[in-house]
């Protein structure tokens, strides 16, 4: 029972609950130890990063304010929503090298990501769409922004483009898909872009849970697919594909995406933060 848990023993420790379950049990086990969070609580608080290893290591550095401000011997970190995950890790090297203007997103979200909530049923998905998933879009759009975004003197702003998005149930086990449109501030070629893709997740080298590169760009215009690609990298590793210039938005850029609901965007995802918490000296 986690109302009754003594944190002390522990080094630290991992919460999987729901959100109104975690405001309640994590700062009273943050107040003792360092708590890593696959729940949305804490995500948008000022003094909480939400960190996504190998795009926005640097935010750790709010832990400090947090401890301060809450009298806290710990701390929370939460990690992205499932489908934040994703789409964070791919735009975040095309942030770096060509600034963005805007974001377009429609997901196909696998059902595991819904737990037993109502609408996805069997017999609502199977043969079906579900064009709704509550709340979901306002959690991509404002934990994308803010994950991008840059920390000063102890606060982060978030990033200034536009997200837009469209959140879909499908009849997928596991593997949430995005489709993608990106209006860049500056051009870019496919064969650039690709490169800063493939090129993220150097800086996670050494830790147990890291694959080798966090992108892999596919070349074959049928993938990526959920069945075929969701466990690249043991389900570390985001799959690109599709990738191509758009002549309708301004330095447009399109391609889709493969992440995996129930690993990197969820408790491996949470063990990665974890250690790269370790990593800089924060456990």
């Amino acid at each position: 029972d986690g109302n009754t848990l003594d944190p002390e023993p522990y080094d630290l420790i991992f919460t999987a609950v729901e959100s109104d379950a975690a405001r309640e049990l994590e700062p009273r086990l943050a107040a003792v130890k360092p708590v890593f969070s696959t729940a949305s609580a804490f995500r948008m608080a000022d003094d909480v990063p939400i960190i996504l290893p190998g795009v926005n290591n640097h935010h750790l550095s709010m832990v400090e304010r947090q401890q301060r401000e809450r009298g806290w011997n710990g701390f929370v970190v939460p990690i992205p929503n499932c489908t934040t995950t994703g789409l964070g890790i791919a735009l975040a090297p095309l942030y770096r090298e060509f600034g963005i203007q805007f974001v377009v997103m429609t997901s196909m979200q696998a059902v595991s990501g819904a737990g037993r909530n109502g609408g996805v049923l069997a017999l609502d998905v199977v043969d079906n769409l579900v064009p709704y998933i509550p709340k979901e879009e306002q959690k991509v759009q404002a934990e994308t922004q803010k994950i991008l975004g840059d920390v000063t003197e102890g606060h982060i702003d978030p990033a200034k483009f536009g997200v837009t998005c469209t959140c879909t149930r499908v009849a997928v086990l596991e593997g949430h898909t995005e489709t993608i449109a990106v209006s860049l501030e500056n051009p870019a070629t496919m064969e650039k872009a690709r490169a800063a893709m493939e090129a993220m997740g150097a800086e996670l080298e050494g830790l147990p849970s890291a694959p080798k590169a966090l992108i892999h760009v596919h070349d074959d215009p049928f993938r990526p697919q959920p069945r075929l690609d969701r466990n690249m990298g043991n389900g570390m590793i985001t799959s690109v594909g599709r990738l191509r210039t758009d002549d309708v938005l301004p330095n447009g850029l399109k391609f889709v995406l493969v992440s995996h609901n129930t690993k990197m965007g969820a408790a491996a995802g949470a063990t990665l933060v974890a250690e790269l918490a370790v990593r800089e000296g924060l456990v």
